[in-house]
């Protein structure tokens, strides 16, 4: 089972619109041209035709499937026909079949047959209802034409989990790979498999999909991943599709599907897979076809709401098995989308940092949000002061200290430098848990700082970040993408509150890269072992960003949840850095950003995706 199929306004037809129209910009139809009269020259008209007939079709998205019918004729296919690598694995495709519809199964049987790489196995198992004949004579002439396609007739169908385990024990491959019965692969999709096993050693990879209509022709949306996350995997089953895994490694978890789990046997396998693996490998690359029809989960998984039950069924059990204390819930609204409550374990003191200059109006609200809403019992609060001018702020401080007993104002005397001062901070609390809080930051809803400890108590996460808004109720920050704008950006920027974003990524807990220092929390032993904000070369911009990748790369995972929301009233205490000595300023700590990271910005975010935008926040396609 996968993430269900609800639609989000700032992602659909107008933005595939947008993308249509910037593909056929006249630049575009300029270069079209200049490759069609070179293809002319070197080929003849006939490849010409099929060159023109697929560069049009790729730029419009129009009849997706037959363009890539013609893919099989590019120079790159051939090429990839010829390549030998190192270790060459056979992969079993296993296909549970069930009343497929004659047409499926020929495209599905088309689609492996046209496979670039040919060291591959088709099992192919069948648990349909008598009759049929038509069906099963199709599949005996493709398996006399191909000893490599391999068909089994079932007396008595043993449901979906049954039927592709028995397609397991017939499979001879060093790496298998699940498809659905009414799906097909793009013609270089076991070539990719077997490069990324060859390039990266990986015993699990996965890919990016596309939904087409029933037909294939039409796109629906496209499902471009990030890299492996396992707060993301738990929110929702955004691997699912193609996901091909080493034998060895489905051994080492019983070898088998897990029956009981029907229409959520994938995404159980596939936890469950995860656990074990070594190596898991992302391809940034469409390489599986999901037919969306009446009674599939890619039109709407509330087809099959077992599913959505059995899918949490799998997750509870999934942290049970790491020893992670929690309760799964289905997110009402998101359908086949889950939340995770953790426990919080023994009694931590959470520090709560709050940097602040005068408007004490906006720091009144966040002391008082905090107070009724974290959600928490045993918390300190910090006001580091930054040179407050206004008497009214020291009156209001006297008055703060003595109606909270747990609230403390220090003195910074500094110029601004926003790392400094945390710094500052960290160093007189008394907190295993530091939460850095901007002060013009106002609680949402109850719980936001047991939440957020839920996931920073854990030993392999690093930073944790909230889910903002502006004051209109749109995505203020929602965790940080490497490489938008030059530098970072926000994940679904101006989104409206409510909207579940691109495959669930504005309301399931995901791993970031970084998360924003307006609300984040640590434990301060990790804050004090990668050396805290770096005060020199980042002393009020990218400070949370750089401090974030310290922790990723020390190898912790840092986490964005969207359960721990908040108002933010963003700059008002400072302003914006548009012009004179604060831009400059800026300027300089964005090119001590972009040098120091100009290995990640030229690789890519692995939690974004390189088929997405880096010109906007908009999670937009490039």
């Amino acid at each position: 089972m996968a993430y269900g199929q609800r639609d989000d306004p700032t992602q659909g037809p107008d933005s595939i619109g947008k993308a249509v129209r910037r593909n056929l910009s006249p630049g575009r139809i300029a270069h079209m041209f200049g490759r069609a009269f070179g293809t002319l020259f070197r080929q003849g008209p006939q490849q010409l035709w099929r060159e023109v007939v697929y560069r049009y079709r790729l730029a419009s998205g129009k009849d997706f499937w037959p363009y890539h019918a013609d893919i099989p004729l590019r120079r790159e296919t051939r090429a990839q026909k010829k390549k030998v690598f190192p270790f060459m694995p056979l992969i079993s495709v296993i296909v549970p079949l069930y009343n497929t519809p004659l047409e499926y199964l020929r495209e599905l049987l088309d689609s492996v047959r046209r496979q670039s790489y040919a060291e591959w196995e088709l099992i192919l198992v069948d648990g349909s209802d008598k009759g049929h004949a038509e069906r099963q004579s199709l599949l005996r002439r493709y398996g006399d034409k191909d000893t490599r396609i391999r068909y089994t007739k079932l007396y008595k169908n043993a449901g979906i989990a049954g039927n592709t385990n028995l397609g397991i024990a017939e499979s001879e491959g060093d790496y298998l790979l699940l498809l659905d019965h009414d799906d097909v692969l793009a013609p270089g999709a076991l070539y990719e498999v077997a490069k990324a096993i060859n390039d990266t050693g990986a015993d699990m990879v996965y890919s990016d999909e596309a939904v087409l209509d029933s037909e294939l022709k039409h796109l629906h949306a496209f499902h471009f991943k990030p890299d492996f996350g396992p707060d993301t995997l738990r929110g929702c089953n955004y691997i699912t599709h193609l996901c091909a895994f080493s034998y060895h490694l489905l051994e080492s978890i019983g070898g088998r599907e897990r029956e009981g789990f029907d229409g959520s046997q994938d995404y159980d396998l596939i936890l469950r897979l995860s656990e074990k693996a070594k190596k898991i490998h992302h391809i940034p690359k469409v390489l599986y076809y999901w037919r969306r029809h009446e009674n599939s989960t890619a039109k709407d998984i509330l087809q099959k709401p077992e599913a959505v039950k059995a899918g949490q069924r799998a997750l509870q059990e999934h942290l049970e098995r790491v020893n992670l204390d929690g309760t799964v819930q289905v997110q009402e609204g998101y359908p086949g989308a889950y939340r995770v409550t953790y426990e919080v374990w023994g009694n931590p003191l959470v520090s709560i940092l709050i940097p602040s200059s005068d408007h004490v109006e906006d720091l009144h609200r966040c002391i008082e949000s905090i107070y009724e809403r974290a959600g928490w019992h045993r918390f300190e609060v910090l006001v580091i002061d930054n040179n407050s001018k206004d008497p009214a702020t020291e009156s209001y401080y006297l008055d703060a200290e003595a109606r909270h007993g747990t609230l403390r104002v220090l003195r910074y005397k500094g110029g601004f430098n926003f790392a400094a001062i945390c710094n500052f901070g960290v160093a007189r609390c008394a907190g295993d848990h530091i939460l850095l809080l901007n002060n013009d930051i106002e609680l949402m809803g109850e719980g936001f700082v047991r939440e957020m400890l839920s996931y920073s108590q854990r030993p392999d996460v690093g930073a944790v970040g909230a889910l903002l808004y502006y004051p209109d109720a749109c995505v203020q920050h929602a965790g940080l993408f490497i490489g938008i704008g030059g530098t970072a950006g926000v994940n679904h920027k101006t989104h409206k509150r409510g909207s579940g974003g691109a495959m669930y990524r504005l309301c399931t807990t995901q791993n970031l890269s970084a998360v924003t220092g307006a609300a984040l929390m640590v434990k301060r032993s990790l804050y004090e072992e990668v050396g805290g904000m770096d005060e020199e070369q980042f002393a009020v911009a990218f400070n949370d960003v750089d401090f974030c990748l310290k922790l990723r790369e020390k190898g912790y995972w840092n986490v964005f949840t969207p359960f721990a929301e908040a108002w933010h009233f963003e700059s008002k205490s400072r302003g914006y850095d548009e012009e004179g000595p604060a831009k400059e300023r800026y300027d300089r700590e964005a090119a001590n950003f972009t040098g120091k990271y100009a290995a990640l910005l030229e690789a890519g975010d692995p939690f974004y995706n390189p088929h997405l935008t880096l010109k906007f926040e908009n999670y937009g396609l490039r």
